[in-house]
């Protein structure tokens, strides 16, 4: 009998040598539990920089152990910004594919400060040189919505034209549609004119890569985001739909003329439309979300003695699988080989 060749094995179970390998998936979703079980233990204390430091050092240890050669595209900062993961910091151990890498070891700080919903640990990976360069603008106006209406919207349209586009495509009225948008002053105008349709307005005072999420996930009861939120959660979510279907749509917003200079130097068209597989050019992508309060996506962390519980979820592209993840962790044993504290912070 002779042994399969690469040809007789499914291209699921064969992914090109250069892209990223499905077995990927459970070491990044360690990386997440990590960051927020060190994270969760913020939550409610008032402190979301205390919150971020904890979520960003477990993340950074154990990213590191991932079979990957990834380099950090989207971070939290510039390398003077210590100790967040900085935008071009080397991760993983090096064994693997070359990886764009995106990370938000708390999207949502503040959300985990006031112990309310939403906040998520995120990491996204993609082949290296995939992911959309945001370094000139850091607001967009984004536009999020799911498979069944994808088709029917445009982030050119007033957005009172684009609620009721997602009705019609869902055979539904516009009073049935629910349209996620970050509670800000900048939105005042845009909130009226959803209101105007009738339509429901679900406010979230930060976490706009979960809003982004669950307007393209089945079953949270979101049907669209509208508003300006920030460039790099845009490129994070649109990792996400890349698997979930959907759409992301979004325009560069600069937020001063210092801004728009530097975007027009940088060779940006500001009317321009990315959509999802601008901001994500590459079909072999993951993301990986773990709860760190409980949310409409994900539950939060659960701390119970010497157990934490955790739920997250985990998808890739290439394969358009998603994996719900239920995982309960001892803390003696973690702390035998993480090299992280997940315990009590006195």
């Amino acid at each position: 009998m002779t042994e399969p060749t690469t040809k007789d094995i499914p291209e699921e179970l064969a992914p090109p040598p250069a892209a990223p390998d499905r077995n990927l998936a459970l070491e990044l979703v360690r990386v997440t539990e990590a960051a927020a079980m060190a994270g969760g233990r913020w939550v409610g204390r008032g402190d979301k920089n205390g919150a971020d430091e904890a979520a960003v050092n477990a993340m950074r240890t154990l990213i590191s152990t991932v079979s990957m050669d990834g380099v950090v595209v989207i971070g939290e900062g510039e390398k003077d910004e210590a100790p967040m993961l900085y935008n071009g910091e080397r991760v993983g151990d090096r064994s693997g594919p070359e990886c764009d890498v995106a990370v938000d070891p708390i999207d949502g700080t503040r959300l985990t400060a006031l112990g309310q919903g939403n906040a998520i640990a995120v990491l996204a990976v993609a082949p290296r040189g995939s992911m959309y360069d945001p370094s000139a603008v850091f607001y967009m106006d984004k536009l999020v919505t799911g498979p069944d209406a994808a088709g029917a919207v445009d982030n050119r349209h007033p957005a009172a034209e684009n609620v009721r586009r997602v009705a019609r495509a869902k055979h539904e009225s516009p009073a049935d549609v629910t349209v996620v948008i970050l509670d800000r002053p900048r939105h005042d105008a845009l909130v009226e004119e959803v209101r105007s349709t009738g339509a429901r307005i679900k406010f979230i005072t930060d976490g706009d890569v979960a809003g982004a999420i669950m307007a393209a996930r089945e079953g949270t009861g979101i049907d669209l985001m509208l508003g300006i939120g920030g460039t790099p959660e845009g490129i994070i979510a649109a990792c996400a739909i890349k698997t979930l279907g959907g759409v992301i749509q979004g325009r560069l917003w600069p937020k001063d003329d210092d801004e728009r200079q530097k975007a027009t130097d940088a060779g940006h068209d500001l009317d321009r439309v990315l959509v999802t597989d601008e901001l994500v050019d590459a079909d072999d992508v993951f993301f990986v979300a773990t709860g760190i309060t409980d949310g409409e996506l994900l539950r939060g962390v659960r701390y119970r003695g010497h157990t934490v519980r955790t739920h997250s979820i985990v998808m890739r592209s290439r394969s358009g699988t998603i994996r719900l993840v239920e995982s309960e962790h001892q803390l003696d044993k973690l702390r035998a080989y993480a090299a992280i504290d997940f315990g009590d912070l006195n």
